[in-house]
């Protein structure tokens, strides 16, 4: 399966208040929510799939009401607009890395596999997490494995890479593996792990730049009480994401005006992030870091 959909009742349910709408997924991928979106919507109702990975190219629905746009979804206003879509009644994402390409060896966002260390979401531009392991001073390595993936002993493991690519090029997924495994705690080695290649996509897809992107457009891109639900996986997303719903910002500084009312675009529909049953984690284990946040675009 390309890609199992988290809280996929509880995101159609919050995403949608207008039948007739038009609505986003900048996360298609294996169009599972964007499958689940199509069937409520009247025939009347359009919805535009974004996604920047050729693969998802191959799932597009053939449905009269839906376009594909091969694209990172930091373009959504100018596409939007291309397609005369704009505003839009809501706004879906589906944050991180689909169940497809952790499985694709060759992508390297694995590290199950010994493969090539890419990890660009987009094959066709930017660097590779080989470039930056192998070009990224130790400081500045140190400096992104504890900021986006909260690595502990950071500046130790990123002296080790120094130090092994000092003799080799550091090109493969394994030897990436091999360089830091030194520092690896016994028994935790894969929690650690999983922070390192986590830090070195974040730093690939450059994706809290663009989720923060993709949250600003979003107050002109939302009609007045059109929805924008964001699903996300791990705590810096999650925390942008909280702060900007509350505060219509990315450091979370609520602003007011004259008169003390909070300036904000967005009023929140879940006060607390919504998280998976046991029972859907234990369906899908990779639900388990979930956290789905549902705001509303306020009617000034």
């Amino acid at each position: 399966m390309y890609h199992q959909p988290v809280l996929l009742q509880e995101t159609i349910a919050g995403l949608i208040n207008n039948l007739d709408g038009v609505y986003v997924d900048v996360t298609f991928g294996g169009g599972g929510h964007s499958r689940e979106i199509l069937k409520q919507l009247s025939t009347k109702g359009r919805l535009l799939g974004f996604d920047q990975d050729k693969d998802a190219a191959s799932n597009v629905l053939q449905d009269p009401r839906f376009q594909f746009v091969q694209s990172n979804f930091k373009h959504l206003k100018k596409f939007l607009q291309f397609y005369k879509a704009y505003p839009v009644d809501g706004i879906l994402g589906d944050l991180g890395v689909s169940s497809h390409q952790f499985d694709e060896p060759e992508r390297g966002f694995s590290y199950r596999f010994d493969e090539p260390l890419d990890m660009r979401m987009d094959t066709s531009k930017g660097s590779t997490a080989a470039e930056i392991v192998n070009t990224y001073p130790s400081q500045k390595l140190a400096k992104l494995l504890f900021a986006f993936g909260e690595v502990q002993n950071a500046h130790k493991i990123a002296a080790l890479i120094e130090k092994a690519r000092q003799i080799n090029n550091i090109q493969t997924t394994g030897q990436l593996m091999e360089a830091v495994n030194p520092l690896l705690p016994r028994g935790k080695e894969n929690k650690v792990l999983s922070q390192i290649f986590q830090a070195l996509r974040i730093e690939v897809n450059a994706e809290i730049e663009v989720l923060q992107s993709l949250l600003e457009q979003s107050v002109e891109a939302l009609k007045p009480g059109g929805r924008i639900v964001i699903l996300s996986y791990h705590s810096l997303e999650d925390r942008l994401v909280k702060n900007f719903f509350k505060t219509g910002n990315a450091d979370g500084t609520l602003h007011k005006d004259f008169y003390g009312n909070p300036l904000t675009p967005f009023k929140l529909i879940t006060k607390k992030a919504i998280i998976p049953t046991g029972q859907e984690i234990e369906d899908n284990p990779r639900a388990r870091s979930a956290k789905l946040r549902i705001a509303e675009k306020i009617n000034n």
